[in-house]
């Protein structure tokens, strides 16, 4: 059997255009080129991640139009029809995201830019899914020929790395991204990877994100770019190359279990840069001391996975960002098999996620959700029980 081939690519400073465009047609040419995936004619589907307005252009927490430019016009020299298109997060104004980020000035320029949630819904069947029977997704998504995940390399508050499959989560409905954390995002991603299957993967490590992500995370400066054909291969090597081991993200287990690609470095041929010279340890979400001084009782299982566990972490960062982080001094969060104190008030405690007691999920602010989505874990705590 083929190994997967992934490749590295070091961009030279100061990272302009032309730099970016020449790291990424390297990190192409290394993977053994697009043939196979583009013809002439072709119209192929760009999607960067594009998730919400980060705090800066450069945070970290979208991928850079440089890069989006970059591979559209390989895709455009190979006769083929690009196209960029996105749904931002549940609520999020995808039009505003693609204009802080530099996205409407590329389709002043000629790009095909698209916002998926201002297309036609398309109701589709998911033939092997694991939790999805049916998803919710645009006309764009199913008439392209080939998808190509483009994300930006970060840390998540509830899937630990966030790279190219958990990308394709933007490529369904803002009803359809709150169902899969409901009922399960490990497997629901992994059954939009099955549904989708993108071509090809392009990780934009130029600026990446550490710490709290998706969007309030630190930036990291790599000047990377990583591809490959396979996406789990290419995200295996993007957690590695920020300091994880790939087999202890839940997320790269479950898809190499259902048998969407491999995880094993072992199995994968390296090109360009190996790991070990640009390998940088990233801080876990947990590691970041902006929420290590608030008025708030966490009580994990010992089984909580860090979908939970990083998940309250996150929430009560994006109440400190909105400003409502007092209403939330004095509460009790729950996760997994934790129980709160017996003299705890009812209306002071959080219960999150599905794996809490069954005493807990009749108390009047229970979060369910595998994980439960930081919005929802939000309003539990804001709701007046």
């Amino acid at each position: 059997m083929t190994r997967p081939r992934v490749s590295i690519v070091k961009a030279v400073a100061p990272w302009d255009q032309q730099s970016v465009d020449q790291a990424v047609r390297e990190a192409v040419e290394l993977t053994g080129g697009l043939e196979g995936i583009v013809s002439s004619g072709d119209r192929v589907l760009l999607k960067p991640n594009l998730v919400a307005v980060p705090p800066t252009p450069t945070s970290g927490a979208c991928t850079s139009a440089a890069v989006c430019r970059a591979m559209a016009d390989v895709i455009n020299d190979m006769g083929g029809h690009p196209f960029i298109a996105e749904s931002s997060a549940r609520g999020i104004d995808t039009e505003q995201v693609m204009a802080f980020m530099g996205y409407s000035a590329l389709r002043d320029e000629g790009y095909e830019v698209v916002d998926l949630k201002r297309t036609p819904v398309v109701r589709v069947p998911v033939p092997n899914g694991k939790v999805l029977e049916r998803v919710a997704t645009w006309q764009p998504v199913l008439e392209a020929d080939a998808i190509i995940s483009v994300p930006v390399i970060k840390t998540h508050d509830q899937t630990d790395t966030t790279l190219s499959m958990k990308n394709l989560k933007g490529l369904v409905t803002d009803a359809d991204k709150r169902r899969i954390h409901q009922i399960g995002v490990f497997e629901g991603v992994c059954d939009l990877v099955d549904l989708f299957r993108p071509a090809f993967a392009l990780a934009d490590g130029i600026i990446a994100q550490e710490g709290l992500g998706p969007v309030y995370g630190l930036p990291v400066e790599m000047g990377l770019v990583i591809a490959g054909r396979e996406a789990l291969a290419t995200d295996a090597v993007a957690s590695a190359a920020m300091g994880f081991d790939p087999g202890e993200i839940i997320l790269l287990r479950t898809a190499q279990e259902r048998g969407l690609g491999t995880l094993d470095l072992n199995d994968i041929e390296m090109a360009g840069e190996p790991i070990d010279a640009v390998r940088r340890r990233f801080m876990r979400m947990e590691e970041d001391e902006r929420v290590a001084a608030l008025d708030v009782t966490i009580m994990h299982d010992e089984g909580t996975c860090t979908g939970c566990r990083n998940g309250v972490l996150s929430s009560l960062f994006d109440m400190i960002q909105d400003g409502s982080i007092a209403q939330a001094s004095g509460m009790t969060i729950v996760t997994g098999g934790a129980m709160p104190p017996e003299d705890t008030p009812q209306d002071r405690v959080v219960p999150v996620g599905i794996c809490c007691p069954k005493a807990l999920r009749s108390w009047p602010r229970y979060v369910p959700g595998c994980p439960p989505n930081n919005s929802d874990i939000v309003q539990a705590v804001l709701r007046k029980a």
